[in-house]
């Protein structure tokens, strides 16, 4: 975790930030929260895989540090049962005070929550930069192996363990609807060309699953 919470700090220093304590206290606080018990995919494990991809292609956004910071407070706030885009606008209102109090930029707080906003729709144009690598990174899983997507599957349906089975079903299959209706699932060139057909042929076959025959889907 030490190591986790240095990579958050290099991020604020680059972008701006004045406050190292202030800075320490956020990065702690942000990780007491990816590290909640509810979680069994938003966690600090997709917090890694997330800040691994952005590292990876950073070269490919203007802004790489702030997509650091988005990356870490975009499921910052993360409560299964809210409604809609809530969870989003809370992250990116949380991003906001702790990372004003840390003392980044007006400029550079701004950016991080436009980013952090993304997030819940994972709509954006190609033209811009750190949205596409902050979005491409948060989706990397749907192209994961299929044991792997399985294994996140099965986690989402854990953090919605509340929902009944076939609540869940009719949610889910939306989501994953809507996610397979976007013309692209990811936009930077090299991760499009060797994501988009494997992510695809994942979410069209949960969605199977979850829309097949009573007793068919798996959690």
């Amino acid at each position: 975790m030490a190591e986790l919470i240095e990579r958050w700090r290099a991020a604020a220093r680059s972008a701006g930030a004045s406050d190292p304590v202030a800075v320490g206290a956020a990065g702690a606080d942000l990780l007491e929260r990816w590290r909640e018990p509810h979680r069994h995919y938003h966690t600090v494990a997709h917090l890694t895989a997330v800040l691994d991809i952005v590292d990876r292609y950073a070269s490919s956004a203007p802004q790489p540090d702030l997509v650091r910071l988005a990356a870490w407070c975009h499921d910052a706030v993360y409560d299964p049962r809210a409604a809609g885009d809530r969870n989003e606008r809370d992250s990116a209102a949380l991003a906001e005070v702790l990372l004003t109090r840390a003392g980044l930029p007006d400029a550079e707080v701004a950016e991080v929550r436009r980013l952090v906003l993304l997030t819940a729709g994972h709509q954006v144009p190609t033209a811009d930069g750190d949205g596409v690598l902050l979005c491409d990174a948060d989706l990397a899983v749907l192209a994961a192996p299929e044991p792997t997507y399985d294994g996140y599957a099965a986690a989402i349906r854990r953090e919605y363990a509340h929902v009944p089975e076939p609540d869940y079903r009719i949610g889910r299959a939306r989501v994953l609807t809507g996610l397979l209706a976007l013309p692209h699932l990811f936009r930077l060139p090299t991760l499009a060309a060797r994501w988009e057909p494997r992510a695809r042929a994942n979410l069209a076959r949960e969605l199977a699953t979850l829309t097949g025959p009573a007793g068919s889907a798996r959690p």
